[in-house]
Formats: structure tokens, sequence, C-alpha cells
């Protein structure tokens, strides 16, 4: 007898969210918790709310600003993911997203025209100031912190351990960033990775199972606009300040957690050519994707199934 699996989806923090609970009974309740989870998350670190705490440290013009635990782990976070990847991954390129283009809500940014980028040195993770004891955070004045890097990952790992607390075993979905808690159902969670996470299922991809643990898929395909002779994508390089250079346009990484799922696979962007030997050295499984469609996979990534001729 298969078990009584129920999904939902809708939409928050500018994507696609997810939830797959294996007890249909305990949905409603593992639903309510994932919402209060990404409305929290979201009022603390959104880039674009002119209320949120990020917003309020981004405009302290180098004054200490006290914040709240879930954005003083969110920027922790933020800063692990730059010192483990060498400042590949660094939140201190909010003003470079916003010189590129990326100064609004995605949906805006994709509908208009951006007549060229401009480029804006990266100060580096370094100058952020965190005070754990008194809770507070500082940034030089005209450092613009953003958090999309790590932040939507953050938010499904909390979000799906504050689920598991209502049911056996759940799986959060935003926009490809996975996390699971709980017991996995039997054969484990079915998951899929494509280019979008809003592709449809005859879209190129791989059905995958995982038992627990975390999937994070960063591309450079979903988060694209116009701009004077061609396009920008989201992930900057944090070397240059621009747009990291298209080597591969889809990155998804295995991992214990989501968060680690996901500095991994933003940095593999950032690297280039290098990602793969970097992620195998690392010793986690991925599956990259070329611009002109090769697939390298590393450190045990399940194989392509055979397609039969």
């Amino acid at each position: 007898m298969s078990e009584p699996i129920v999904s939902s989806s809708w939409q928050a923090l500018g994507t696609t969210v997810g939830l797959v609970v294996r007890d249909a009974r305990s949905h409603d309740a593992a639903r309510r918790a994932v919402e209060d989870e990404l409305a929290a998350i979201d009022a603390a670190c959104s880039r674009f709310r002119a209320d949120s705490e990020l917003a309020a440290v981004n405009a302290a013009a180098g004054r200490p600003v006290r914040v709240s635990p879930v954005l003083m782990e969110a920027l922790a976070v933020a800063l692990r993911a730059a010192a483990i990847t060498s400042g590949r991954v660094d939140p201190t390129v909010g003003r470079a997203l916003e010189l590129a283009g990326y100064d609004r809500d995605f949906a805006r940014v994709r509908d208009s025209r951006v007549r060229r980028i401009r480029v804006a040195p990266v100060a580096g993770w370094r100058v952020i100031e965190l005070d754990r004891d008194r809770g507070t955070v500082r940034v030089p004045a005209g450092v613009r912190l953003d958090l999309g890097a790590t932040a939507k990952a953050l938010a499904a790992d909390r979000a799906a351990e504050r689920a598991a607390r209502h049911a056996p075993g759940v799986l959060v979905n935003l926009g490809g960033d996975i996390a699971t808690a709980g017991a996995a159902p039997r054969g484990g969670w079915a998951v899929r990775v494509a280019d979008s996470h809003r592709a449809e299922a005859d879209a190129p991809g791989q059905d995958l199972r995982i038992a627990s643990g975390g999937v994070s898929t960063s591309s450079t395909t979903v988060r694209r606009w116009r701009r004077g002779g061609g396009v920008a994508h989201h992930i900057v390089d944090p070397r240059t300040g621009a747009p990291a250079v298209e080597h591969w346009r889809t990155v998804s990484v295995a991992a214990a957690n989501c968060v680690d799922a996901n500095i991994a696979s933003t940095a593999a962007i950032v690297l280039g050519p290098e990602a793969g030997e970097w992620l195998a050295d690392a010793g986690l499984p991925a599956r990259l994707v070329s611009v002109a469609g090769a697939i390298e996979t590393t450190a045990g990534w399940p194989p392509e199934r055979a397609v039969a001729a």
C-alpha cells in the first residue's frame, strides 16, 4: 500500500514554493509552519522591501543596527559561505547587482530593458561586523548587502525543520533549493533537477531519489534580463563586480543540507571551468551542465538514465 503523501505549491519569496508531506493529515499544519518561516525570512532578509531588516542595515550609513536572531543567523551563514568559498559567494554584492539592473523585485526587472551594465567594485565580506553579544551588525557606508545567494536555501532548511514538527517527514522546495527533514518515504524523496524549477516534465533534466539532506540548483538561465547588446544574470562574480562569465548554465549539488548545497552550486557558477575539480575535491556530488549542454558529474552523482532508441 502506498503512503498517504500529499503536496501543495504556492508563490512566496519571489519564487514557487513546493511542500511534500508524508502524512496527509499533517499537511495543513506543516504548510502553516512553512508559511510562517518564509514570512520571517522575507521580513528579515529581503533587499526589495523598504521595511525589511536588511534594508535598515543597508541604509544605516555605517552605524550599527540591532537585528533579530533570524537576520543574525542569515548573515552568519552568508559570512561562512564567503569564507569557505574564498569569497566567491559574497554578500557585499548588493551594489553590483543594482548597477547591473537587478534593483527591484525580479518580476519587474525581467520586464524592463537595462540600457547597459555598470560594474561596481565589491567591498568584500570581511568589512561586515557582527556583534553577537549585542545583536548588532554594521557595514561601512556605501556597502549594500544582498543575501540572495544563501537566504533562500536557509529558508528551505529552516522551513523543513519547522514543518517536520508537525509531520513524520517533509520536503520543501523553494525554486530549486530543496530541503528535507524527518523520515523519507519508502524509496526516498522524488526530486527533479533541470535548468529551471518551472521546466515542464519533458524538458531536459534528471529525476533523482534522495533519502535526506538537501539539493540545490543554481542557474544562469532563469533570472536573466535584457541589456544593451545582450543579457545579464543574477550571479555576480565578486572578483569583477559583473555577472559571472557563463561557462555552466546550471549546476546542481547534493549535500547534508540545502545551505551547503546552495553555497557549492553558486560558487561553481562563479568558478567556471574549475568547478568540477573543486566540487570533486570537496566530495560533493554534483551535475554540471555547460552552456552548450554538455553534462559533467562529480563524486558519485547518479548517471543519467539511458534513453531507449
